[in-house]
């Protein structure tokens, strides 16, 4: 491989993390599954874990998206991952996590937990906003 990222077989890795993985790296990840599952790996992991997803992000994004984060994903750590090509930090300040990587981004999402629903469906428009993004980026090999 000539240091191209993106090759034939061989999908970019992508991590959504931040401190507890609860709620914005895990729409981030089932956002990243439902758009980019073509051009990279989706995962989200963060340096603590709560014991479940948040419920309203599973809620609101089954409303929007028809997707059920509990079929395929579960709070985790950062060691659960396998080793990542592309970081993209929620946006969690000097708290946030570090993941090595070849390219590290932040997002700066507010955190919506507690918040009402429009402020959860501004997070979530953002994070997809910011996967389409994600997307043309790979595709533009941007991240080499």
């Amino acid at each position: 491989m000539n240091g191209e990222i993106l090759t034939m077989n061989k999908k970019l890795k992508v991590a959504f993390i931040c401190v507890h993985n609860s709620c914005r790296s895990q729409i981030a990840e089932a956002l990243g599954k439902h758009y980019g599952k073509d051009v990279f790996e989706s995962y989200s992991a963060g340096t603590e874990k709560k014991d479940e997803i948040n419920k309203d992000a599973i809620r609101i994004v089954k409303n929007i998206y028809g997707i059920d984060m509990l079929d395929s994903q579960y709070p985790k750590l950062l060691e659960d991952l396998p080793k990542t090509d592309i970081v993209i930090k929620m946006g969690c300040n000097l708290g946030c996590p570090y993941l090595p990587s070849k390219y590290t981004e932040d997002w700066g999402l507010e955190d919506p937990t507690g918040k009402n629903d429009e402020e959860f469906e501004k997070v979530i428009k953002n994070i997809d906003i910011n996967i389409k993004l994600l997307i043309n980026k790979i595709k533009n090999k941007e991240y080499e």
